[in-house]
């Protein structure tokens, strides 16, 4: 029995003690398989603790999703479904200012103005307090409006104050606590009849549409009175100074304007903005009117100075706010960090190339996410650099990821904002296993890797706050991943391409026609018959002036009280009076449209007034497609008659006033296609090498170095040559600027000054061609042949005189770098030639000017009828247009007559003249 009991307990404690071992490794291994869920869950989101101003919004218009923007609708019932048209709501408001604008500035007592800003303003931060202000700023004429903006630690950035100056009081508006209530404000912003000032419209037009709906009508935007009336600058603070006597400092402009209460510094700051533009754009408009006196009684009636800072004020407003959108998240951003890194590596790839590109990609991608999730910008979650920083040297432990980041940021410039950034950011040290997966590639497809993280931050069990802001994200977790424009998920697409079609984005939004070109207004002879159709413009230009009657309202028409002086069978053609649709005329394309110059205005601003004025035969509409084919082919076309004509396009070469003789022109064509250097490219490479010369790859800095040397005549180049080259076909008024950034240093100001070419008169002298034995033989030939057969494909060349403007300072230490900005013309006579700084503005210098005088002086007005039916042809020959308006011919003539009320008749303007 006892022995019985002895084997049972053996069996026991046997078991036991399988069991206990089983236990222990058991345990040891879930404990090595569960090691990032347990520091995940030790982590929290630094969110909890860091809250945020805008997480308190119970409202956005704009959230951190893909999802694109809707614009406010006046008419909710009249659409079914909704829809983030791309229709300004108020548009039709915008375009009747355009045309008849109400400023009405001449009501407010600007007489007794105190330019020194009291203690007194009124912080608005209640809803009863916003009502109050709404009610007295719709009883207002005019009042003024700046905003602050926040966009550090926002996604999509976020007003955070509204300064409102009236004639009476300043008053700031706290838009983060009443963010949910500033709908209040909508109704005196759009009202037409009152007049909103700012200056530099164009960001806070789109942030106020973006955060409030709020959308400006009626809008007087001071820095385009000063484009208007040609002030040598427009910044806020050149107005302030000139007019007011007050100086600011746009440092508090990066401080953060969440901080509650404001110092007493920003508070300055922010009532300067408003509080004085009521003022400055009382005397802006009162020069404006002057001008108008003063351009009333001249025949060259062609501008109405407050109509056009009317007009520009408040195409402004027809801008609407949209979201960048990507075909993948971090799309353009790693694109851009990629061509950068291309730029500076030159032609040759890294070993790892493809994975440097991949890890770049991925980690674009998750920061975008991330950014969206926790509602943060991009650079202070990850900077660029740090993106490099971990795809070239792909760390593998925590220390390593964030020593490489620290390292990276380190690396940024001490004047970059993300320089005083904490690194490694905190939401970086709340999620740095994902940053980890990501560069180890344990994260396997993006397309499953994403919808597990925003489960993960925002699901059930997310570690993240919920907010308005990345609500939509949990309930899209597709990402719109799955999309046209990316066609191979794990293939990377040429930079460039991607480079091209921002570019291409930009390039409409910014300079295609923000309203109709052709209004279709008729005007009729004094018996009836249709004489041509116009804009509305011209219309009132007669009707204002008593020389017609409005015969019809839509579309307008309207009647001569006076013979004109010629008629549409006087053209021989019916261009004139054949009505116009707003469209590209080589594809089609209605969306968007520029105008396009037939014939460049290089040349036709040299020509006589009667072949250019009131000519709207060579002025087409192009898409941004085929404006840059028209464009490629137009830019060859010049090369062309330059090598035809003997004239280079650009400047090409400086010489010592001593060594002049040792220019030349040249018989080769080719020459003068690529020895020629543009301004904007020795002003591109002299900038590069100037500030980031010793940092270049070799190989690039040689590039940039043979750009500028190949200006100045292969010589070598010291740094006060590169300064120099700065200013090479630069307007005064760009100098102007350049010599601002550099007031700080006196000694650099001077050279610029000195290299700018501001002395009255350079003198010319005549350089004989070294392979030229009667230069004036071969000057006639070559205009006689370029007369008799100006022909797109001719290839005959001839060999001219060529003229170099050289500094007159007779003192021996007379050095390469003492004559900048000189340009090569052509010889005309030995008298002297007064510099003209203009000519730089026309693209190619003194190139155009020359071509039309040598024309004119060889086959007079016939030979410029030749030259722009070439253009013609060059243009129909390159875009193939397909949709070109009834009567447009490439043989059309250009013969025009003068009316006796004709701004541009020859015989009023020279008894107007004597």
């Amino acid at each position: 029995m006892a022995d019985k009991k002895k084997d049972n307990l053996k069996i026991f404690l046997s078991i036991a003690s399988v069991a206990a071992i089983s236990i222990f490794f058991t345990a040891r291994l879930l404990s090595r398989r569960r090691p990032c869920k347990q520091r995940k869950s030790q982590i929290p989101c630094y969110l909890h603790a860091d809250l945020k101003p805008q997480l308190s919004f119970k409202r956005v218009l704009a959230d951190n999703s893909y999802s694109p923007f809707n614009h406010f609708n006046r008419q909710p019932d009249s659409v079914n479904e909704k829809s983030p048209s791309l229709t300004h709501p108020y548009e039709a408001e915008i375009t009747a200012l355009m045309e008849n604008p109400l400023l009405q500035f001449s009501k407010i007592p600007m007489d007794g103005f105190d330019v020194k800003m009291g203690d007194s303003y009124v912080w608005v931060e209640s809803e009863p307090q916003l009502s109050q202000l709404a009610q007295l700023l719709s009883e207002q004429s005019a009042f003024a409006v700046d905003t602050e903006q926040h966009s550090l630690r926002s996604f999509l950035g976020f007003t955070a104050l509204i300064q409102i100056s009236t004639e009476e009081e300043d008053y700031l508006v706290d838009t983060i606590a009443l963010h949910d209530s500033m709908a209040i404000l909508h109704p005196v912003f759009a009202d037409p009849n009152i007049c909103k000032v700012f200056h530099g419209a164009d960001g806070d037009i789109v942030w106020l549409q973006r955060d409030f709906h709020i959308y400006v009508v009626n809008l007087f935007d001071t820095a385009k009175a000063c484009e208007v009336l040609s002030k040598p600058q427009k910044s806020l603070a050149y107005l302030l100074e000139t007019y007011c006597g007050v100086t600011k400092n746009k440092l508090l402009q990066r401080e953060d304007w969440r901080q509650r209460p404001l110092s007493d510094e920003m508070v300055q700051y922010a009532r300067t903005d408003a509080h004085y533009l009521l003022y400055i754009a009382n005397c802006l408009f009162a020069e404006l009117k002057q001008q108008d006196r003063e351009y009333s009684s001249c025949t060259d009636d062609k501008l109405n100075f407050v109509l056009e800072a009317s007009r520009r004020s408040n195409m402004i407003c027809l801008q609407l706010y949209a979201k960048e959108t990507d075909g993948f998240p971090g799309e353009s951003a790693a694109f851009s960090i990629l061509s950068r890194q291309l730029n500076g590596q030159g032609a040759a790839l890294m070993p790892d190339e493809t994975k440097f590109q991949d890890l770049v990609r991925r980690l674009c991608a998750w920061r975008d996410l991330m950014a969206r999730v926790h509602d943060e910008s991009t650079r202070y979650i990850l900077s660029d650099y740090a993106v490099v920083a971990l795809s070239e040297k792909v760390p593998t432990t925590q220390a390593d990821i964030y020593g490489t980041i620290i390292q990276a940021d380190l690396n940024i410039d001490s004047s970059n904002l993300s320089s005083s950034l904490q690194s490694p950011s905190s939401l970086i040290c709340s999620h740095w296993i994902d940053v980890h997966q990501l560069i180890q590639d344990k994260s396997g497809n993006l397309d499953n890797f994403f919808p597990v993280i925003i489960q993960n931050c925002l699901g059930p069990n997310g570690s993240c706050p919920l907010s308005v802001f990345n609500y939509a994200l949990l309930i899209n977790c597709s990402l719109k991943l799955e999309t046209k424009s990316v066609s191979k998920q794990n293939e990377f697409k040429n930079p460039k391409q991607v480079s091209k079609k921002a570019s291409r984005q930009l390039f409409i939004q910014k300079f295609s026609c923000k309203s109709p070109v052709y209004h279709n207004c008729r005007i009729y002879t004094n018996d009836g018959q249709l004489l041509c159709y116009c804009d509305r413009r011209k219309l009132e230009w007669y009707l204002r002036r008593d020389l017609a009657k409005l015969v019809d309202d839509d579309p307008p028409a309207i009647m001569l009280l006076f013979e004109p002086k010629g008629r549409p069978e006087d053209e021989y053609n019916d261009f004139y009076i054949q009505s116009k649709k707003n469209i590209c005329v080589g594809c089609g394309e209605g969306n968007h449209y520029l105008r396009y110059r037939v014939i460049p205005s290089c040349y036709r601003v040299h020509f006589p007034e009667h072949l250019k004025s009131h000519r709207s035969h060579d002025i087409v509409l192009l898409c941004v497609d085929c404006h840059e084919v028209a464009h490629a082919a137009a830019e060859k076309y010049k090369r062309r008659i330059a090598g035809e004509f003997g004239i280079p396009l650009y400047v090409r070469k400086v010489v010592d006033s001593n060594q002049a003789p040792i220019i030349s022109g040249s018989s080769e064509s080719k020459i003068f296609e690529d020895s020629g250097v543009s301004p904007l490219q020795l002003r591109t490479a002299a900038k590069a090498l100037l500030r980031h010369g010793p940092e270049m790859p070799p190989r690039r800095r040689d590039e940039l170095t043979q750009i500028v040397k190949r200006y100045y005549g292969g010589m070598e180049i010291s740094n006060e040559g590169l300064e120099r080259a700065l200013v090479v076909g630069m307007s005064p008024h760009e100098r102007r600027r350049l010599e601002k950034k550099n007031v700080s240093h006196s000694a650099k100001v001077d050279t610029l000054k000195e290299a700018s070419g501001t002395k009255d008169e350079l003198d010319f002298c005549m350089v004989k061609d070294d392979h030229k034995d009667n230069p004036s033989t071969c000057f006639d030939s070559r205009v006689t042949t370029a007369c008799n057969d100006m022909s797109p494909h001719s290839s005959q060349i001839s060999e001219t005189r060529s003229v170099c403007a050289v500094n007159t300072d007779n003192s021996e230490s007379s050095t390469l770098n003492e004559i900048a900005d000189s340009s090569c013309t052509r010889y005309e006579g030995n008298k002297s030639f007064k510099h003209n700084k203009k000519l730089s503005l026309l693209g190619h210098g003194p190139h155009g000017k020359q071509v039309v005088n040598h024309i004119l002086n060889e086959c007079g007005e016939e030979g410029i009828r030749q030259f722009c039916k070439q253009w013609r042809q060059v243009f129909v020959e390159s875009v193939h247009p397909r949709f070109l308006p009834g009567g447009w011919d490439v043989m059309h003539s250009g013969r025009q007559e003068f009316g006796e009320f004709g701004v541009y008749n020859p015989a009023k303007k020279g008894a107007n003249g004597s």
